[in-house]
């Protein structure tokens, strides 16, 4: 099963490659939808029944050790690969069928991108290995530089593009430097060997700064993020839902599985409490730019930006209680929960802006407005995913965001109100956006000649919307997935207790 996870979309990339044909984003469709309905029923054969000692992974594909690297061929799955093999395939379908509603240049070359970055991130997300871990992660970095650079927006896409692809590759490079220093002091690149690398203080906080540069650049975190405004607004939509909903959760996934049990000791050091402020900044510092900025598209990159440092907060809060022997995963369990949901909610913002795009011809909030009067479905199902990014009851970002603030206050009471402004901030800039695309003014010969939403916009929008209010109503099937892994995860960090 977990074989044609991997091979399913590297086989279709290379049949739509070939077939240079407009039909081809049919047959790049048909291969996502199968994706999908795979990951489905590989979650219908897990177990997640709770155990502390057993990392609980399952469909593994295991080679023998090559006796020069240390390294092998070593994937599988258990309920922290699972979500985040959900959230891939789920929304690499949505964000396939979402190019229908617009011409595509290059058609075949461009979804056979698209299933080509798939397979890299499945890969990233069952890698068992440190060594196969950085080559899925570089694989990914591949097909999202051609999409931004070949489908961007603006004149100046080559040089925004040019920038993400630096600032991905040079932190990339760190993390290798410091998974090779890892192994060196490890039996080989094994995901639980490197867990038990004999490191002491100071070469943990070298490999700690080494791996998370990888990942801080990737979230952003604020002040890694400077690629990111520039790299979301002027790539295509699909770019930019790529970036924002699934790859940015490749650095969280890495954070988890990879960073925090082999890097304990430097944590619970000054390097965790510099992490933690880091995320408490971005919080703030994001939302503070969505206020204020007109470009729809760099409100929510800016949102973006807040919402991720909520979560790295969430997870650090979460991990120093550990390690100070007050044992919590929940601000762990949280981030994950949100991980999902802002995936679903910022894919969906994105489209939204493209949909406003199209219709108003211009990205300046100012200049839109009225479009709730001929296009109610749109305002509608617009509403439900920004009530969703505003984390309202009974919405799929509630949960989540709720447990990550209650993990920073059990934490810290003078962290948890900084964080805590974001529940502020947010309806401020969430509802300004909203209240000026759909209830402004307008032009009222773009209102003459708008219509509601077709048939794939509507097929899009109302799949998110679906997600946004079921994971707000049934939150538990994603905490019962993830305990038992983050359990085995956070245990494995006591070591140096």
């Amino acid at each position: 099963m977990l074989l044609a996870l991997l091979l399913i979309p590297v086989i279709g990339a290379a049949l739509v490659f070939a077939w240079k044909s407009p039909m081809a984003k049919y047959l790049a469709l048909i291969i996502a939808l199968l994706e999908m309905a795979l990951s489905f029923f590989i979650l219908s054969g897990l177990d997640f029944i709770p155990t502390v000692n057993d990392p609980q992974l399952q469909y593994q594909i295991i080679t023998p050790e090559s006796s020069f690297l240390k390294t092998s061929l070593h994937l599988g799955i258990d309920g922290l690969s699972m979500l985040f093999i959900l959230l891939t395939t789920i929304l690499t379908a949505i964000i396939t069928l979402s190019s229908f509603s617009q011409s595509v240049r290059y058609k075949n070359t461009f979804y056979g991108l698209v299933l080509l970055m798939q397979f890299g991130l499945i890969g990233v997300f069952t890698s068992l290995d440190g060594l196969l871990f950085y080559a899925f992660w570089e694989i990914t970095l591949i097909p999202i530089w051609f999409i931004c650079g070949i489908w961007g927006q603006e004149d100046q896409k080559i040089r925004f593009t040019t920038k993400f692809f630096v600032y991905t590759f040079v932190g990339s490079l760190l993390m290798l430097g410091g998974l090779i220093y890892a192994y060196t002091h490890a039996a080989s690149f094994a995901l639980l060997d490197l867990y038990h690398a004999d490191l002491n203080t100071p070469q943990q906080i070298l490999v700690f700064w080494l791996i998370f540069a990888a990942f801080a650049v990737k979230l952003p975190l604020f002040p890694f993020h400077t690629w990111q405004p520039d790299t979301y607004t002027y790539a295509p939509t699909e770019g930019s839902m790529l970036l924002s909903g699934i790859m940015l959760k490749m650095a969280v996934f890495g954070l988890v599985r990879y960073l925090l049990p082999i890097t304990p000791a430097a944590i619970i050091g000054l390097s965790g409490k510099i992490v933690l402020t880091f995320a408490l900044i971005g919080v703030v510092y994001g939302a503070l730019i969505s206020i204020v900025k007109n470009d729809i598209k760099r409100i929510i990159t800016y949102s973006s930006l807040s919402h991720v440092g909520l979560i790295v907060a969430g997870i650090f809060a979460s991990t120093l209680l550990t390690l100070n022997k007050e044992f919590s995963t929940e601000g762990a369990e949280g981030a994950m929960v949100q991980c999902f949901a802002h995936g679903i909610n910022v894919v969906g913002l994105f489209y939204c802006a493209d949909i406003l795009y199209r219709r108003f011809k211009t990205r300046d909030i100012r200049q839109m407005g009225g479009l709730a009067k001929v296009a109610p479905t749109f305002a509608i199902l617009f509403l439900i995913i920004v009530f969703g990014a505003m984390a309202v009851p009974l919405t799929n970002g509630f949960i989540g965001e709720f447990i990550l603030l209650k993990s920073i206050f059990d934490y810290n009471t003078t962290a948890v109100v900084i964080a805590g402004l974001t529940i502020i901030l947010c309806a401020v800039y969430m509802l300004r956006m909203y209240g000026k695309a759909m209830f402004g003014e307008g032009d009222k010969m773009v209102m003459a000649n708008s219509k509601d939403l077709n048939g794939v916009e509507f097929s899009v929008l109302a799949s998110l919307g679906v997600f946004v209010i079921l994971l707000g109503l049934f939150p538990n099937s994603i905490f019962e997935m993830v305990r038992s892994s983050l359990e085995f995860i956070f245990i494995s960090m006591n070591r140096i207790n």
